[in-house]
């Protein structure tokens, strides 16, 4: 495994000075200053069967009490299966079915037998304080629909265990992160949006679209070998990557 490990390094390519490192296995995200650790958060994986994919990206914007818009995989996988034992399913778990001229559609009005594999409609979830993304998301480009974000489910950060979402990373420091990022572009682009104009955002519940003026750099990878204080850390093969 450390030869494994060794041989993942020996891929990467040269890092920047400044960026944001996710190692899956460890279920930490770091945000690192050449040789130093700036910030250091607990994260929340995919699942094994919803993996979170290896990506080389940059932070492009934050987006502060976003909607959830459902990926393709979710609704085949659950959404679909839970309308046709109860076209109430959907309503229940707060979410809109939006067809493609924007209306809502009523799903009580559905004949969901006849659909197999997937939906002619969008399955949105509005934002707000039970939103699955939390009050904040990270976006960055990648053809996987992916991001960083906080959660309405936040005591899962407390389990050792943390292969547990659909394929997004879930951000304990969602906040500390974001602060950096704004404080980064402050630092070294024009007409950056202050932390103060965020924290007010937030705390006035609206959903604004922030851009990054300086884009992170960002690093999904999977390494079950890590070095800390001196010792070889190993962490559990969540993939089974390793293995194979």
């Amino acid at each position: 495994r450390v030869a494994i490990t060794m041989d993942r390094y020996k891929q990467l390519q040269p890092l920047p000075n400044q960026y944001i490192w996710v190692n899956l296995p460890s279920y930490y995200l770091q945000l690192r200053e050449k040789d130093s650790v700036a910030l250091k958060s607990r994260v929340v994986i995919g699942k094994p069967k919803t993996r979170t994919p290896i990506i080389t990206s940059a932070i492009s914007d934050l987006i502060t009490y976003p909607q959830w818009t459902i990926p393709e995989s979710i609704i085949k996988g659950e959404i679909l299966p839970g309308l046709k034992k109860d076209a109430g399913y959907t309503n229940k778990k707060g979410y809109s079915l939006i067809d493609k001229d924007g209306n809502v559609v009523d799903p009580y009005s559905v004949n969901w037998s006849k659909y197999k594999t997937g939906i002619p409609y969008k399955v949105v979830q509005g934002s707000g304080d039970d939103n699955a993304l939390g009050v904040l998301k990270f976006n960055f480009p990648n053809k996987f629909s992916v991001y960083l974000h906080d959660t309405n489910q936040r005591y899962l950060f407390s389990r050792t265990a943390r292969a547990l979402s659909h394929g997004c990373v879930r951000v304990q420091a969602w906040n500390d992160l974001a602060k950096y990022i704004l404080r980064n572009d402050s630092m070294n682009a024009k007409k950056a949006i202050p932390v103060d104009s965020l924290q007010a955002w937030l705390s006035a519940k609206q959903k604004r679209n922030i851009p990054v003026r300086k884009p992170i750099p960002l690093f999904i990878r999977y390494f079950t070998c890590d070095a800390a204080n001196g010792d070889l850390v190993f962490y559990e093969d969540v993939y089974g990557e390793d293995k194979k």
